[in-house]
Order: C-alpha cells, then structure tokens, then sequence
C-alpha cells in the first residue's frame, strides 16, 4: 500500500526536494546607536544634577509639609471649579456660535476671538485690577460693597481661569457637534424626536468621542495654569512652595517639589482620562484597546510560555 503524503501542496508547506528558507532578520543599528545615546544624554543628565549645589534632602523634608498638602487641596479645588465654569460656558457658547440668530452667534464669536487671544496672566491682572472701572459692585437689595472687597483672590482665579477656559471648550463642543453627520438628526426628527430629545439621545453621546480627549487635555492644562494665580496673591501650591523656599533658605529645592508634585496630579488624571476615553470608544471599534494592565499581564504570560517552551 503506497503512503500518501497529505500535507504535500498545503499552503505553507515547502515542496518535496526544496530547502527550507532561513529568515533572517534586519539589524536596525540606528535603533541601537540612538538608544546609547539617549542613554548616555540620560546618565549625563543625572550627573549634573547630581553634582550641583542642590540640597535635595530638603525636597522629602517638606514633601508632606501640612502648607505645601493644603497647597495642593487649594490646587486641585481651583481646577475643578475653573472647570466647571469653563465647560458650562463651553456649553452654552457653542451653541450659540451654531445658532441661526446673527446676534447671539456674533457674541459668541467675539467672547471666544477675544480670549482666546489674550494670555492667561493678562486676563487675571485685568480682573484683580477693574476697580479702576467699576468702584463699587451694585446689586441692588442682595449686594453692594467696593470692587476691591468684592473681587478676591479666589474669586479673580475663578474668573480668570474659567473664563478663558470657556473660550476654548466652546470651540471642542462645537467641533464635536459638528463632526456627527447631519443625516443622524434627520433620522431622529423622523421617528418623532423632539430637537432637545435628538440632541441628549442621539447627537451628543455621539459626540463625546470627539469632545472627551481634549476635554482631558484641558484639565490637565488647566491643572498646571493655576500655577499662575500666584501672581494675584491666591495661595496655591506654587505659592507655598515659593514662601516655604524663601523662608528655608531653598527657592530651587522647593520649585523641584512643586514640579514633582505636578507630575504626580497630571500622571492620575491621564490615567482616569484614558479609561474616560476608552469607554467613549465602545461604539466607534469592534474591539477596545488593551489597559495597561492587559498588556503587562500579556507580556508576563508571553514570557512565561517561552519559558516552558525553552
């Protein structure tokens, strides 16, 4: 009986006599001479620092420092209130920059021309210092005081701050309005949806996947601009850090403690800000990406199969 050979012709199977082709893979030596550099850049680095007249023991010292903890409390109350009131204003600008009224689009449109065009740091001096406009603040039978009294460091950081934010948050909503397609709202007002009804069910939920990644930006952003209510007397954690720096005799030290501190803040917002994102993302990919978590623990079972193999 004659041995048939069923693997003879299947896609993938080398023919009877042919040698089997040994691939060898492209060595990428950039790769390798870029990484010893950035290495060497990297340890260079290090070492100056390292050797410089820096007291880096004074960094722990203070790391948990009861002003520099409620510098951070005030920090973190300051973004999310600026926040707020940047994407309420957002809100409310973007649609009337869509309306069909000239008026209230032309508003809309010079409120967000005009600070997005200023800096940050111009708007809350302007604000801490219109007392030389507006002497007293008149609300009839609820308020009436100076403007000095009435415009507080706190609340010249809100204005400031979520103000401008509102300017650039108008335009991400409009931006995610407008990227969902028209025929979308066609097909809702056929089935009977009211336009307030089209907008909460069918538009916006679309829309968040356009709106939330800058939206996370911002925060972020919006996190390290307070740094700059400091110049309007506000008590924040970069103004702890300076007057703790000024009284211990170490202004650099304190700066690097703030910055780490920074760092720690914007590293937990990312991480909410992608898990914010990949829930929006349900609906635009059949798959979701893998977390971070996903893919250590494919790597760990990914070494550990090579290892039984080896």
């Amino acid at each position: 009986m004659t041995d048939i050979n069923k693997t003879a012709g299947e896609p993938g199977t080398p023919p009877a006599g042919a040698e089997a082709i040994k691939a060898i893979p492209v060595r990428h030596y950039g790769r390798y001479v870029s990484a010893v550099v950035a290495i060497a850049l990297l340890v260079a680095i290090v070492y100056a620092f390292g050797q410089g007249r820096i007291n880096w023991h004074a960094v722990p010292d203070y790391f948990f420092d009861d002003r520099i903890m409620t510098g951070v409390s005030k920090t973190l109350l300051l973004t999310v209130l600026s926040m707020v009131i940047g994407i309420v204003g957002g809100i409310v600008l973007a649609v009337m920059r869509l309306s069909k009224n000239p008026v209230t689009s032309s508003i809309a449109w010079f409120y967000i021309w005009f600070f997005r065009g200023t800096p940050v740091l111009v708007q809350l001096f302007l604000w801490f210092n219109l007392g030389l406009v507006f002497e007293y603040i008149n609300l009839m039978p609820l308020y009436k005081d100076h403007w000095s009294n009435f415009m507080t460091p706190l609340l010249t950081a809100l204005l400031g701050l979520g103000l401008n934010e509102a300017a650039y948050m108008a335009e991400i909503c409009r931006a995610g309005l407008l990227a969902v397609d028209e025929g979308q709202t066609e097909a809702a007002h056929a089935l009977g949806m009211s336009h307030s009804k089209t907008l909460r069910r069918v538009i916006i939920p679309q829309a968040m996947r356009v709106i939330v990644p800058p939206t996370g930006n911002e925060v972020i952003n919006m996190l390290k601009t307070t740094s700059l209510v400091a110049a309007v007397q506000y008590p924040e954690l970069f103004r702890y850090a300076q007057d703790i720096g000024q009284n211990s005799g170490a202004p650099v030290e304190m700066y690097f403690l703030a910055a780490a501190w920074y760092l720690i803040m914007t590293s937990i917002l990312s991480v909410g800000q992608y898990y914010i994102e990949r829930y929006y993302a349900r609906g635009s990919s059949r798959s979701l990406p893998p977390t971070p978590w996903q893919k250590v623990k494919a790597h760990l079972t990914t070494f550990s199969s090579r290892k039984v193999t080896a």
